[in-house]
């Protein structure tokens, strides 16, 4: 080295936690998840959030004045197109038709988060219940919308999908998380959990009741839990828990585990009065 060349003076390198290169690289996953459970534990903490009921259901599900937009948009559409493309149109538009009665689901889920919102007004503060849902559209957008008519706080528990998943308008927004990895979204989704609803749905909500319903039955989940499958008709042609038991799959005592309602009330007074007996409220 020439001892009279000029040496350039180097910038400082940033430190670890402010290297995003570094902070997204697979050396650094440990990080991110331990940020995933680290933050919202933080922010439930700041906020006061002890306790949840969990509202699952399918982002697809529509309101009914969200269905009679679609419907109208696609058969405009579908009257001015031609060939190949008025063909797709009139696909979809039967589709979307058949798919009207799903609606219900919607407008029950408002209701049913209103009512528990309401209720969870009455207790004292430190042992009130917050609806808790992933967040997105469709049935999980209904659960926060009641609770906010209900002038109460919500959680929205979103996740990073290419997909359907955008934060809905009615989450309480210091209560509006994003994650990346499913399995921290969902060990949030269980921990705080006192009660639980399921809704129609497909693959996600299937994933979630059956996550839930094996951790309970396994002991993992030793906390004891009202959980309601809403919907007989739709989840007895979706699934049948009956056959699952008569062929030894499960035991007959684990159809105890949950109970099918197929109204708001119905629903609210089996989780009510769960709660009461198990918290004696």
């Amino acid at each position: 080295m020439n001892p009279n060349e000029e040496i350039k003076r180097l910038d400082k390198a940033p430190k670890a936690y402010d290297n995003r290169e570094y902070i997204h690289s697979p050396q650094a996953r440990s990080l991110r998840i331990l940020a995933e459970y680290q933050q919202p534990n933080v922010q439930f903490k700041e906020n006061g959030i002890h306790s949840t009921i969990i509202f699952f259901g399918s982002a697809r599900i529509k309101s009914e004045a969200q269905f009679h937009v679609e419907m109208e948009a696609l058969r405009i559409h579908a009257e001015n197109s031609t060939g190949a493309e008025q063909e797709h149109a009139q696909l979809k538009l039967n589709r979307l038709a058949r798919t009207r009665e799903m609606c219900e689901y919607y407008e029950d889920t408002v209701e049913l988060a209103r009512m528990l919102t309401e209720w969870s007004h009455t207790l004292p503060k430190d042992e009130q219940y917050v609806i808790a849902t992933g967040g997105g559209p469709g049935i999980m957008e209904a659960g926060n919308r009641g609770a906010y008519l209900a002038r109460g706080r919500s959680v929205g528990l979103n996740i990073s999908l290419p997909f359907e998943q955008y934060p809905n308008p009615y989450i309480t927004p210091e209560l509006n998380f994003e994650f990346h990895y499913f399995f921290m979204r969902k060990y949030w989704f269980a921990y705080m959990a006192k009660a639980l609803v399921i809704f129609p749905g497909g693959f996600g909500t299937l994933d979630e009741l059956f996550e839930v319903l094996t951790l309970i039955q396994t002991g993992k989940i030793r906390k004891k839990m009202p959980i309601c499958i809403y919907g007989e008709k739709f989840w007895k042609s979706v699934m049948n828990f009956d056959y699952l038991a008569d062929m030894g799959m499960i035991e007959h005592s684990d159809l105890d585990l949950f109970k099918f309602v197929n109204s708001p009330q119905e629903a609210f007074d089996y989780i009510k009065e769960g709660l009461i007996r198990i918290h004696n409220h």
